[in-house]
């Protein structure tokens, strides 16, 4: 269906999009300290401290990985919008070192919309509700044997660190949204929150990673704090080598910021010492990604290899960084 022959714009009916709408990693983290965590011998992944999805053994060789995201319009575009939210909530098991196994989707939808843009979004199993501002996502489920679990808190002194897709996805959406850049980099943004990271992990599992996390709203900073934290360890990021989808750092030169891109700040900046990048790369590192990329530490004497090994199946990966003794993010 053209959208704009219908006078439908998606973005226009969302406040912010993609995981720029997630609640604020501070206030988020002082939310989940009401709560009781569950004592249960199986539950091997639940809020003490939490990670990128829940994880339930069920025997001595499974165990259940359990994710559930959801968030308003990205794009304009229906089909895209539906299978970047789902990528986005598939990359949750995958950063867990788990396959997905079955997914429903979870839809709120606005009466008046022509019925045809949900329809090309939601998958054949979930719930919808009425809203008048679109979210979707899926509630995913996928297995993993409970000794191969990739947590964020493993990441060890004299670890590599690697990221396997570009940063930008937040400010390329809002720069074209706002005028400021044409369709070429919406397209390549778009592309590459299609991406799952199916394959990237594949490639991972051959190798012993002590911590992975997948890069979404929180940015890139955000999430290397909550590495470096849970770990004890200090996380040190070369900004020379950051990734950009082509247009992102111009975008961020123009001045172009998120919703999301304070409440990162917010978060994160306090344990972050940016020893003088420049404030396109700051922009870049706090940017709420969606359906970003994986952020791996594991041992320096297997970087080779991999990159190797992702360079043969043809897969985007960068080293970025180290770890070090210490505490906090380090971007030199």
């Amino acid at each position: 269906m053209d959208l704009e022959a219908a006078g439908v714009k998606l973005t226009d009916l969302a406040s912010c999009g993609g995981c720029a709408a997630k609640y604020s990693a501070a206030r988020l983290e002082e939310l989940l300290q009401g709560f009781v965590p569950v004592e249960a011998e199986n539950l091997l992944v639940g809020l003490a401290p939490a990670d990128d999805a829940a994880v339930y053994r069920l025997d001595d060789e499974r165990a259940l990985i359990f994710t559930l995201d959801f968030f308003p319009p990205v794009v304009d575009d229906a089909a895209d919008y539906g299978a970047i939210a789902a990528t986005n909530a598939l990359n949750d098991v995958f950063a867990m070192g788990g396959v997905p196994l079955l997914a429903l989707s979870i839809a709120a939808f606005p009466e008046e919309l022509p019925t045809e843009i949900l329809a090309s979004g939601l998958l054949a199993g979930g719930h919808t509700i009425r809203d008048a501002e679109p979210k979707y996502g899926l509630a995913v489920v996928g297995t993993v044997h409970p000794d191969a679990i990739w947590h964020k808190n493993g990441a060890r002194p004299g670890d590599a660190l690697f990221l396997t897709k570009p940063l930008g996805t937040g400010l390329i959406m809002t720069g074209h949204k706002n005028g400021l850049t044409g369709s070429q980099p919406l397209e390549r943004a778009v592309q590459w929150m299609r991406t799952l990271n199916k394959d990237a992990a594949e490639v991972l599992r051959s190798r012993t990673p002590h911590a992975v996390t997948d890069v979404t709203g929180f940015g890139l900073f955000g999430h290397a704090h909550e590495v470096a934290d849970r770990s004890g360890v200090q996380v040190v990021l070369e900004w020379e080598r950051l990734p950009a989808i082509d247009g992102a750092l111009d975008l961020a030169r123009k001045g172009v910021r998120t919703s999301g891109d304070p409440r990162n700040r917010d978060f994160a900046e306090a344990h972050v010492a940016l020893d003088g990048a420049p404030e396109a790369i700051v922009a870049l590192g706090f940017d709420p990604q969606t359906a970003g990329g994986l952020l791996v530490s594991l041992p320096a004497d297997q970087a080779p290899a991999l990159e190797a090994e992702f360079e043969t199946r043809k897969l985007f990966i960068r080293r970025i960084g180290r770890v070090e003794e210490g505490s906090g993010v380090q971007v030199r």
